[in-house]
């Protein structure tokens, strides 16, 4: 186990700098830390409520010429995934996907209701690491890590599109 949490540590950076890692110290805290700094909690990076916060339906909409996705499509696809292997830690069979990357992009919700919906399933994600045992948490330690790095790497991705479009307010910060 000791060696788990070093590897967590170290994935999470909270290792660099010779810094000594703060706590939390069970493999429950570390999960839980991660998806709550990618969801509403800021710590080294800007969590994703941050990241879509005060964007109007047409700025979420926008997209660039060089084919990058638009903020509401990065927020589809964190919701499907997020989503996907939420119901797969519950123990529930996820819908049927064709394997379609691109279509895990796609929504027909309006932005207001994909704002509420990512929040929705990230908070969930949050309460059912909260409730699970260590023996679970143990057999799902790596796919949770990965959900919180994907995280914060589309959150990364809208902060970018936000910039080129002139949309970011600079007082949220990119840490």
């Amino acid at each position: 186990m000791k060696q788990l949490l070093a590897i967590l540590f170290l994935s999470q950076g909270l290792l660099a700098y010779g810094q000594a890692p703060k706590a939390p110290s069970t493999l429950k805290g570390i999960l839980l830390e991660q998806l709550r700094t990618t969801h509403n909690q800021e710590d080294w990076f800007v969590p994703v409520n941050i990241a879509v916060k005060g964007l109007t339906p047409e700025q979420a909409k926008w997209k660039d010429r060089s084919g990058n996705h638009s903020v509401m499509e990065l927020a589809n696809h964190l919701i499907f995934w997020d989503g996907r292997y939420l119901e797969k830690f519950k123990g529930n069979q996820p819908a049927k996907f064709n394997g379609d990357n691109e279509q895990t992009f796609r929504g027909t919700e309006s932005w207001d209701a994909t704002v509420k919906k990512l929040d929705k399933v990230l908070t969930e994600w949050e309460q059912a690491v909260e409730a699970a045992d260590d023996a679970k948490l143990s057999k799902w330690y790596s796919t949770i890590a990965h959900i919180g790095t994907h995280n914060a790497y589309h959150t990364g991705e809208i902060i970018y599109v936000r910039r080129a479009q002139g949309s970011w307010n600079p007082k949220y910060g990119v840490h």
